[in-house]
């Protein structure tokens, strides 16, 4: 490798910084972070920079660098646009032994600023080694997606018991200690933001009063079906599951981000046929979490909409199993901005409901009169089956047969359909078009504006 990696102490150290403009206040805010005295040296300074100046946050020397300004300096950083000063920076520092950093020339520099993932007092530096900073930037905006902001939360809560864990067991065991705790739910609570239940687990088990239960439920919204509208929290947990219990609007995009080795069960269900039936699945998470594993229940959208997740977790709860509740961008929104229908507009509609349109008994219970409101943009998840009916009722309700409609199947992925009509006329266009399952109906005023709005599907 062509640089030493490390970590620099500079917290109350005279640093200095010469160059005044945009790239050189960068440069100072990292310095002022890290706790460094910072002097600038410039003839003038950026807006931020005179701020700081003005605040007393810095020293500004109001001149051009001169050979005295390197005394008792501990780092130099040169962000000038001029190459001859940057040059001179660099040779005198190196002369007498200091630490110098010439902005975007490594070849002038003893040491090159890496992009930085801070969650102190974790930290994760990446560099190029000055061959390509934009390359560096574009990992670290990757690894940011990796590292939850509540680790450094999580390092300072295991800090906190590093000396009573050593007073009681050995290295070895301290090694194996910590992997259990910080890749179990101890860990997990904490970065949930249950630290006195974290903390509590944590002393009861380094006191060995109880055995750690490592067995946990994650109960994760997976999203409208594109991967790349998961939370970061969701792929967290996605990464660490033994066992995924996954239904079928789950798109094969997202189950691929779950861990490899992870055992997958397929619970889905279909409208009229129930492979797996929810008081099963409900057994089958209780069962799975006892015997210690880390149960991922995956699902479409949002699990609290329409996804059965309340009585999920009500279940847990009564066998008293630790579990996580993720939340998931909701089929309804999804669709809504991958087909270009917002559901809310001030010229079309003040307010938006959502409403299930699965039949039972081939009937509907729901309140038309309330869904037939003008204004309103109406949302049926499950409709696909009952869209008939539904277009009946509400027509009979009082909603205009001319309102505009609209069925998004397969919405945010690259098989979304968008089949635009009528209350009146949808029905029949779904059945030439024999839609399949995996859709959403939004009924309302709001679907005139997909035409315009539809680059929005494209552009994604």
């Amino acid at each position: 490798m062509n640089f030493l990696p490390i970590f620099f102490n500079i917290r109350n150290q005279a640093c200095l910084v010469v160059g005044g403009g945009t790239t050189a206040g960068r440069k100072v805010e990292l310095l002022l972070r890290a706790n460094a005295k910072v002097t600038v040296v410039a003839p003038e300074l950026s807006p931020p920079l005179a701020q700081w100046a003005n605040e007393g946050r810095i020293i500004f020397r109001a001149d051009k660098f001169a050979p005295t300004d390197l005394e008792h300096c501990r780092l130099v950083i040169a962000a000038t646009n001029d190459k001859s000063v940057n040059e001179q920076v660099s040779t005198l520092a190196q002369a007498q032994g200091t630490p110098v950093n010439v902005v975007d020339q490594p070849q002038l520099c003893s040491f090159i600023m890496p992009s930085v993932i801070d969650r102190s007092p974790v930290q994760i530096a990446v560099s190029s080694g000055g061959a390509s900073p934009v390359l560096a930037r574009l990992l670290r905006a990757r690894l940011e997606t990796m590292v939850p902001a509540s680790y450094g939360k999580l390092a300072d809560f295991v800090a906190s018991f590093r000396d009573k864990v050593k007073q009681r067991f050995s290295f070895d065991e301290r090694r194996r200690f910590w992997e259990g705790v910080l890749q179990g739910p101890i860990a997990e609570m904490l970065l949930s933001g249950h630290r006195q239940a974290a903390t509590k687990a944590l002393e009861d088990l380094i006191g060995q009063k109880k055995a750690l239960a490592s067995g946990e439920v994650y109960l994760v919204g997976g999203g409208p079906g594109d991967p790349d509208l998961l939370t970061f929290r969701a792929l967290r947990l996605m990464q660490q599951a033994d066992v995924v219990l996954y239904d079928r609007l789950v798109s094969p995009g997202v189950l691929d981000l779950v861990r490899r080795e992870a055992e997958r069960i397929y619970v889905g269900k279909e409208p009229t046929h129930h492979p797996v039936p929810q008081d099963e699945i409900n057994q089958l998470l209780i069962r799975l979490a006892k015997e210690g594993k880390r149960v991922l229940r995956l699902k479409g959208g949002d699990p609290f909409l329409f996804g059965r997740g309340g009585e999920e977790i009500e279940t847990l709860m009564d066998e008293g199993i630790t579990f996580q509740v993720v939340p998931g961008i909701t089929a309804a929104v999804g669709t809504s901005a991958y087909a270009g229908i917002p559901l809310t507009h001030r010229d079309y509609a003040q307010s938006c409901i959502f409403v299930t349109g699965h039949l039972k008994d081939d009937s509907m219970d729901l309140n038309w009169e309330a869904l037939a409101h003008p204004h309103q943009t109406v949302v049926i998840y499950m409709g696909l089956r009952g869209l008939p009916l539904i277009s009946r009722e509400l027509i009979q309700h009082g909603m205009p047969p001319d309102k505009p409609a609209a069925l998004v199947q397969k919405a945010t992925t690259s098989d979304q359909r968008v089949l635009v009509g009528t209350l009146e006329t949808l029905p029949s266009i779904v059945e030439v078009a024999d839609i399949k399952l995996s859709s959403i109906i939004i009924i309302g005023d709001v679907v005139k504006l997909h035409e315009k709005l539809a680059w929005f599907a494209v552009a994604k």
